[in-house]
């Protein structure tokens, strides 16, 4: 009987425990799901709420302050919007002070709507008011010579660009020589006589390739009649990507060497008689040989120079396999090889400038379907892609991306090169996007969906431009050292080739404690007070810049980062217009209370790429891709300079 009362008594005890411990647990998470919301509150602080107002929409500031302190891992914790308050910022009466305040209150409008859900993603051409497409694919387009002057202004847009043998036919007469005393295009010769100049360009343009900056020279197809250094016509082309001009191919009327590659078995350069020489070389040096051999007289066929002052043309550019070919007049003249960085569907233009007169221009064989310039097309969502949690690590480099928002492309290049470097998988560096709000509501809103699947990309809460690429800078700084905590902090373009291994060892040398600033150095640099990059003597008035280290690659120490911030955020930092220009003035500054060690290599590449390189600046997508792929399989840091 005790038994059978000692059990009775002891299973209802076994139940309560059950019972008390569930209570426990019930009230325990009723308590955090107040607790949180009031944490967070207290934290922030209604003033910062104020600052930050919607750009705040996962940051956790607390958080992130406490894992600083603990070096714990905080994951998806991370922020994908710049917290660093703008609001109050610009309350200066300079020009960049203006603009940098009228970009904040439309980036926040811009931002506010995207947050709303009211902008719809990319789907495709917009309606014109007549209810036709007013992108529609055309199979071919045509203007006359008066409609491609007065109405398209020069310019022919081709809606969907190229594709696989599409051609585009001009005929034209080029105008007779005209006096030309600027230096650029010839040397002024003695006295006041001038250079008689006949020359015109046609170009094949990426009109919707990128935005705020002049479109991308996808084949730039120059003769010149008249005017060239060489004093005789010439035929010049050549390609410019983000500014960069590639290396020319000259036509100069000698035929391409047989050793040379060709394109779709088409020669470079085809020959044409010279004026001072109208029989060719290879007719001189076989025509004794042919008479002692007793051979019947060829008549040889051989052509001028496809070009002559007042004299009609009909030229043709074709797409290839390989490249673009041109006729003039039914005859093969030049061939171009595609350069790395662009595609058929990039050539979305004609542009035609110069000492000519176009009477007809007609473009066939077009692509009927839209090869979509839309995010999808270069966004591979795939899981391997994504930002690697940040581990229980110290991190040693925290890497900024400068990046515009259309700029799909490029940073799933990135994503696919460098970023796959095992030194940021095991997050002993870290490497984030920095992008502005853009002009395009829909384009905003897939750089929201961007954000959020791959977690690699910070939104800095401005409508973009150019003269404020400097307020990444800062927020580059700003989410360094508070959300990583990194111990060196670098900046680079999205256009930027980084060997991660080689760039963290060289600020390694540098002796433990000591403030850094490392990359290609500018020593004794004037600004220029005239042109398109001109600086005016209200913005910039001494006539030389501080010591400072080209923008597409450089590092600072994480106490140099923290200066930048703070001053920033007591409204005491100068900003500038040129943001590498601002922080080598940031960093003289702080180095007249501490000392800064400057290290400068050529290695910093800032145009193209070099051997043994540490970044390579204007590295298209496909370069990017090349340049790992180089690395991977040959462990060699070789460049991939063909565009």
């Amino acid at each position: 009987m005790k038994k059978v009362k000692l059990e009775v008594l002891t299973l209802p005890n076994r139940l309560t425990l059950i019972q008390i411990f569930m209570m426990m647990m019930l009230l325990y998470m009723l308590f955090m799901s107040f607790e949180i919301p009031l944490a967070f509150k207290a934290g922030l602080g209604s003033e910062t709420v104020a600052n930050i107002g919607v750009f705040t929409t996962d940051a956790m500031p607390l958080l992130e302050e406490q894992n600083h302190k603990q070096k714990r891992p905080f994951g998806l914790l991370l922020r994908k919007v710049s917290t660093l308050s703008f609001n109050n910022s610009f309350e200066g009466v300079s020009e960049l002070d203006k603009v940098a305040k009228h970009a904040y209150s439309s980036g926040k409008k811009l931002w506010e709507e995207v947050e709303s859900g009211k902008v719809k993603s990319f789907s495709g051409f917009k309606k014109a008011k007549n209810g036709s497409d007013s992108d529609t694919c055309l199979s071919s387009v045509s203007a006359s010579g008066f409609e491609f002057r007065e109405k398209l202004k020069g310019v022919m847009v081709l809606n969907c660009g190229l594709t696989l043998w599409s051609h585009v036919t001009v005929v034209g007469t080029p105008r007779f020589a005209h006096g030309e005393s600027d230096p650029k295009i010839g040397g002024v010769r003695n006295g006041d006589e001038k250079v008689m100049v006949s020359q015109f360009m046609l170009e094949l343009q990426g009109l919707k390739a990128v935005d705020n900056e002049e479109p991308p020279k996808i084949l730039h197809f120059n003769p010149r009649l008249k005017g060239d250094w060489s004093g005789k016509p010439v035929i010049e082309q050549n390609t410019c990507y983000r500014m960069q001009w590639g290396t020319g191919l000259r036509c100069e009327g000698w035929k391409s060497r047989a050793d040379e590659e060709t394109v779709d078995g088409q020669v470079k350069c085809e020959k044409w008689i010279h004026d001072d020489d109208n029989r060719s070389e290879e007719w001189k040096a076989t025509w004794w040989l042919n008479r002692l051999m007793g051979r019947k007289k060829v008549v040889p066929v051989e052509w001028p120079y496809p070009f002559a002052e007042g004299k009609l043309f009909v030229l043709t550019i074709s797409a290839g396999l390989e490249g673009y070919h041109i006729t003039v007049d039914g005859r093969h003249v030049t061939s171009f090889p595609y350069r790395t960085g662009f595609a058929l569907e990039d050539a979305t233009g004609l542009s035609i400038n110069g000492d000519v007169d176009v009477h007809s221009i007609y473009a066939a064989s077009l692509p009927t379907s839209h090869p979509s310039f839309a995010p999808q097309m270069h966004l591979e969502l795939l899981p391997r892609w994504k930002a690697p949690p940040i581990l229980d690590v110290n991190v040693e480099l925290f890497i900024g991306i400068l990046s515009a928002g259309n700029h799909f492309a490029e940073r799933m290049a990135v994503r696919k090169s460098w970023m796959q470097h095992k030194l940021i998988k095991s997050s002993h560096v870290v490497a984030r996007f920095f992008v502005a709000l853009h002009g395009r509501k829909d384009i905003n809103v897939e750089i929201k969906k961007e954000a959020e699947y791959f977690g690699d990309i910070i939104i800095v809460p401005y409508m973009d431009h150019y003269d404020l690429v400097v307020l990444k800078t800062v927020a580059i700084c700003e989410y360094g050292i508070r959300s990583v905590a990194a111990k060196y902090i670098m900046k680079c373009d999205d256009d930027t080739f980084v060997r991660v291994d080689s760039v963290i060892s060289e600020a390694r040398e540098v002796q433990t404690g000591k403030s850094l600033y490392m990359g290609n150095m500018n020593y004794h640099h004037k600004p220029l007070r005239d042109g398109k990059w001109a600086v005016t003597y209200e913005e910039w008035v001494e006539e030389e810049y501080p010591p400072y280290a080209n923008g597409p690659g450089y590092i600072v120490s994480s106490d140099i980062a923290r200066f930048i911030v703070s001053e920033f955020e007591e409204q005491r930092l100068k900003l500038f217009k040129m943001e590498d220009v601002s922080m080598g003035m940031w960093v003289e500054q702080f180095n007249s209370s501490r000392e800064v060690e400057y290290v400068h290599s050529f290695k910093f590449c800032q145009f193209g790429c070099i051997e043994d390189y540490y970044t390579a600046h204007y590295q298209s997508p496909r370069q990017m891709t090349c340049m790992w792929d180089k690395l991977q399989h040959q462990g060699k840091p070789l460049c991939c300079n063909m565009r």
